[in-house]
This record gives structure tokens, C-alpha cells and sequence, in this order.
């Protein structure tokens, strides 16, 4: 077996070898490379009890999803590495993230219909793959293609990270999404393009496979808003699970249900433009201006409008300007083009 990461000689003690507190140490932080070996302690820093309950996540489901030990490791991971890319899950029964990590992968991987393999490794029970290829922290995961490790990270981390990972590693083997997502990367191009019927119809066909794909439920919010369909747009956000709740494509759907509320109140545009330029001290004029600007698709003269307001009276009814801009910035996303430029201008006002 070629596969080695690093010298065994040099690497901790295995898991199996020790008892819970002394084995790889549970991993409470972001995305990371699996570093130095640490006893398992709860927040307070007391140490963790097994809890001696094994979570519903070992046992194979099929050939997407299966089980390793040192027996089979070459042929379930590195042979079959080199036919398509392999997520390499590391858990024990005591180990708390691991039960929130596992079935995530789990779903994403049954997703991807085939473009993905999932093995689970039973750190307890494999000491001599965890020092092979130091294991020191659980959950680990390893991303491997063509009999090497392309990737990894430590720790339970949110589904929309893991479905960015995946997604990421299944591209290895050619240049396809996975399924759902590209039905969601379709659907979002046909919003795009206006044509809200067509992309409703695709988001509910991901969501009738995967209910809490979280891009799939704000991509269907937004399409209702586009067709006029708001209620049927608030029920559907109201009835997110609590863990999407702080998803960004969640909350910037939630702010754009928002504002379209706010523009069914405003006025005419031409109206509210003429005031505005009648009066520039009326910083709630251009404040509804802006609103009637944002809904009318002229997002950067409501932005204008608004930073005008701000540059005026930063702090006028309680920094209402701000508020109203930041509510914008959420709805249009972070990777608009529109965002990033008037969060420099926004900066460069409140810093000067």
C-alpha cells in the first residue's frame, strides 16, 4: 500500500490504543489542516464522557457509501480513488461533531448520484490508518483523486460548506456539477433571465428530492416574488428549518421579500425623483426614492441616493439610510458586483 502521509514513526499514538480522553481530540473550529494531537474536552475545558453509543452512521449504503478498515483501505479508497474522487470521513462513537458531520455527507454524497465515493473509518477501531495518516482531531475528513489527497478539513461544518467542498472535489473527474446543484445553477440562470415560471418549476423539482437545500428554497422564494406569488414566498421562507435559518441565500431572500413589502408602499418613481431634486435636504425623500428606485431594477441610483442621504446625516432617524443600504446589500448577495462597490463607497463616507 502506497498511500502514507508523513512518517508513522513521528505520528501520536492511535486512537484505538487509548481511551476517549486521550484519543485525536474533537475539532470545535473552522476548516482546517489536521494539526497537533489534543485530549477531548468540552467548552469549559472539562474533559468529554464517551458517551458509549455509536451514532447512526456506520454501516455501509451501498457502493456510494461504505465502511473501511485496514483490510479493504487500498481497495475502497485508493483503487477506487483513481476511478472518482473519494471523501475519507474519520469518526468515533463518543465524538459529538461527528454525529452532525456524517449524515450530512452522507446526503450530499447520495446527491451526486454516483460522481462521489463516501468512506467511513472508525477511528477506534483503525489505529493503524489513523496514524498512517495522522489523524489527530476527529471529525476529519480527506479528499482524495487518483491515489492522492487533494483535500481536507477538520471539524462538523455547515451543509452549505459541505455541499461547496463536494461540489469542488466531483469537478475533479470532469467538468460536470452535481445534479441538484446544476438543476439549481439552471434554475438560477433562468431567474436571470426573467423567466421566473421556468425557474420556480426547476428549484421545486431540487427541493421535491432535497427539502432543506437551502439554495434551492431561496431560489424558489425568489422566483415566487418575481411572480407576484408572496404569500406563497413568506409561507415558504416561514416554514425553514431552524439550522437554515442564518444561511445567507436564506436571509438575502428574506431581504428581498423585505423590500418588495417596502415597495408596494412607495410612490411613483418620476414623482419622488422630482422631490428629491426639489428638495436635498429631505433625507426621507430620497430615501423613498431609493425605495421605489431598487424596485423599479435601478439598484444603483437607490444606492446613490442613499449614501447621499448618509453622506448629509449619517445618524437622521437612527441611521435609517444605512439600514436601508445594508438591507441591499444582503438582498443583491455578496458576490454582486454592486455590492462590493458601494460597500467601498459606504466605507469611505463613514471613514472620512
Amino acid at each position: 500500500m502506497a498511500f502514507i502521509i508523513g512518517d508513522p514513526s513521528q505520528q501520536p499514538k492511535a486512537p484505538g490504543d487509548q481511551s476517549p480522553s486521550q484519543a485525536p481530540s474533537q475539532s470545535h473550529g473552522p476548516s482546517q489542516t489536521p494539526s497537533s494531537a489534543g485530549a477531548i474536552v468540552t467548552e469549559d475545558g472539562a474533559p468529554l464522557a464517551d458517551t458509549g453509543s455509536a451514532p447512526a452512521m456506520g454501516g455501509g449504503q451501498g457502493p456510494d457509501i461504505v465502511d473501511a478498515d485496514i483490510n479493504n483501505f487500498e481497495a475502497e479508497v485508493i483503487k477506487a480513488s483513481m476511478e472518482r474522487p473519494v471523501l475519507l470521513d474519520f469518526w468515533a462513537s463518543w465524538c459529538g461533531p461527528c454525529k452532525q458531520l456524517t449524515p450530512i455527507l452522507e446526503k450530499v454524497v447520495t446527491e451526486a448520484r454516483g460522481a462521489i465515493k463516501l468512506v467511513k473509518v472508525d477511528a477506534d477501531q483503525n489505529p493503524e490508518l489513523c496514524q498512517m495518516l495522522q489523524v489527530q482531531s476527529l471529525p476529519t475528513v480527506f479528499a482524495l483523486f487518483e491515489g492522492r489527497p487533494v483535500d481536507a478539513f477538520m471539524g462538523a461544518q455547515p451543509e452549505s460548506q459541505i455541499r461547496e467542498f463536494v461540489s469542488k472535489l466531483a469537478k475533479l473527474a470532469g467538468p460536470a456539477a452535481l445534479p441538484l446543484d446544476q438543476m439549481v445553477e439552471d434554475a438560477q440562470a433562468a431567474l436571470d433571465q426573467g423567466e421566473a415560471g421556468d425557474a420556480y418549476e426547476l428549484f421545486a423539482g431540487v427541493l421535491g428530492e432535497n427539502p432543506t437545500h437551502a439554495k434551492a428554497i431561496a431560489g424558489a422564494a425568489r422566483a415566487l416574488i418575481a411572480l407576484g406569488e408572496i404569500e406563497a414566498a413568506t409561507a415558504l421562507l416561514d416554514d425553514v428549518p431552524t439550522n437554515l435559518s442564518q444561511d445567507g441565500d436564506i436571509q438575502a431572500a428574506r431581504s428581498a421579500l423585505d423590500v418588495t413589502a417596502q415597495a408596494a408602499d412607495a410612490g411613483p418613481l418620476g414623482e419622488l425623483q422630482q422631490a428629491m431634486e426639489a428638495d436635498g435636504d429631505n433625507q426621507q425623500t430620497k430615501i423613498d426614492y431609493a425605495v421605489a428606485a431598487f424596485a423599479a431594477g435601478e439598484e444603483a441610483a437607490a444606492m446613490d441616493a442613499l449614501l447621499a442621504s448618509i453622506a448629509a446625516d449619517r445618524d437622521w432617524e437612527d441611521g435609517a439610510a444605512r439600514t436601508q443600504l445594508l438591507k441591499y446589500f444582503e438582498t443583491l448577495g455578496p458576490t454582486h458586483p454592486l455590492t462590493g462597490q458601494y460597500r467601498r463607497k459606504l466605507s469611505a463616507i463613514l471613514f472620512s
